[in-house]
C-alpha cells in the first residue's frame, strides 16, 4: 500500500514539476518578446525563479523513485541572459573583438 501511496506523490510531484517548467518557458518567451529592459528583466528573473523551484522539485523526485524506475530525465539547460548575447550579436565583429 506505501508503494501505490508513494507512486501518487511522485506523480503529482512530476505534473506539477510540468507545470513549473510550462511557466518558466511562457516567462521566457515574453522575455524575448518585450522591448521594455525593465519588463524583460523582470521576466526573466521569474523565469529564473522557476527553474529553481523545478531542479528542487526534481531532485525531490529522483530521491522519492526507486532505483530501478528511474529512466534518465533530460535537464532543459537554464539559458543565460540570451539578450545580452542577441545584442552583442547585431553589432559587426570589428567593433566587438577590440584586442
Amino acid at each position: 500500500m506505501q508503494n501505490k501511496k508513494n507512486q501518487s506523490s511522485v506523480g503529482m510531484m512530476i505534473q506539477r514539476c510540468h507545470k513549473w517548467r510550462q511557466k518558466r518557458k511562457q516567462y521566457m518567451d515574453q522575455a524575448r518578446q518585450t522591448a521594455d529592459e525593465v519588463e524583460r528583466e523582470r521576466l526573466m528573473q521569474a523565469a529564473e525563479h522557476y527553474g529553481r523551484i523545478v531542479n528542487e522539485e526534481q531532485g525531490k523526485i529522483d530521491s522519492t523513485r526507486d532505483p530501478k524506475d528511474k529512466t534518465p530525465v533530460p535537464e532543459e539547460p537554464l539559458e543565460a541572459d540570451t539578450t545580452e548575447d542577441e545584442e552583442e550579436s547585431t553589432f559587426p565583429d570589428f567593433i566587438t573583438d577590440l584586442k
